[in-house]
């Protein structure tokens, strides 16, 4: 936390300090207050590099001790609707081996069947309409 800290008090310093410069060289309050923050900034980027990356390493470090208290957590709920849903794809595979509805054949050509088994996305065929008709131009 305490790199964090520093971090944030030199900035709003900084920007503190530019803010009442800019007020004293005439600037409106407003106009200096958004120079100082972008000019606040251009300087942290430039010149606090190892404050920022020592924020960001204990930022990272909280971040991934949070994320590992979290994992320890098991939602039932998901779990079990896991578990329904596999069972239900099991259920479905089976089913569909047993009961094959088509598919080629020994030419190499589709056998009739349910149109739903045979596309997963349970479009309608279409057939080929690559031409493009001269209203849709």
């Amino acid at each position: 936390m305490r790199p964090f800290l520093l971090y944030a008090v030199v900035r709003l310093g900084l920007w503190v300090l530019l803010w009442w410069l800019l007020t004293l060289v005439g600037l409106g309050l407003v106009l200096a207050g958004v120079l100082a923050a972008l000019i606040a900034m251009l300087i942290s980027i430039l010149f606090l590099d190892r404050l920022r990356n020592a924020a960001a390493l204990r930022w990272k470090a909280a971040d991934e001790r949070r994320a590992a208290r979290r994992a320890d957590d098991v939602d039932e709920d998901a779990e079990y609707e896991d578990a329904v849903l596999d069972e239900a794809d099991a259920e479905t595979a089976t089913e569909d081996r047993n009961h094959p509805t088509g598919g080629p054949d020994a030419t190499g050509d589709v056998t009739a069947g349910d149109a739903e088994s045979l596309d997963p996305a349970g479009l309608p065929d279409l057939g080929d309409r690559d031409e493009v008709r001269e209203e849709d131009r």
